[in-house]
């Protein structure tokens, strides 16, 4: 594989950040693949970053509405997930609290609704607790998800 220059690494990453939303970690892993060393990584973040390439406001807020959306996935999960890209919870934490609560919460009525129909369980009690481990593996919280799991005592 050709080496490439720094302008051609920048050209290079600028194409690969104006596919989608990018984070910082995420282009400097493509550029540790490309082969360029620490420092010409920073000035190309830095030039990518200044140009607004790369923006970890934008990045979060699209990357929370795709998972919230599209994976189902609940606040906990989302916030993991953030984490592992190292973005600062400064900027993740306001964007995961102006999540509407309804859009939120009927996102996860929809998903036990449907889980419901393909679980089982020798009783109430067993399934729910089915329900309860399937909701928060997915990342929501557990006051939430009993919100919505039905209680035997409510039938």
């Amino acid at each position: 594989m050709k080496t490439l220059t720094e302008k051609e690494a920048l050209y290079k990453a600028a194409t690969y950040c104006s596919t989608a939303e990018r984070c910082p970690q995420e282009v400097e892993k493509k550029l540790s693949d490309w082969g360029m060393d620490e420092d010409i990584t920073s000035r190309i973040i830095a030039y990518l970053t200044k140009e607004k390439y790369i923006d970890i406001q934008r990045f979060c807020q699209c990357f929370v509405r795709d998972k919230l959306i599209y994976n189902k996935w609940g606040r906990i999960k989302i916030a993991q997930a953030l984490w592992s890209k190292q973005i600062p919870t400064a900027i993740s934490t306001p964007i995961l609290d102006a999540i509407p609560v309804h859009e939120y919460e009927t996102i996860l009525s929809r998903l036990i609704k449907e889980k419901q129909k393909t679980t089982t369980g020798r009783n109430d009690f067993e399934r729910n607790g089915k329900l309860i481990r399937y909701a928060l593996g997915k990342g929501f919280e557990m006051e939430i998800i009993l919100k919505f799991i039905r209680q035997p005592e409510e039938e």
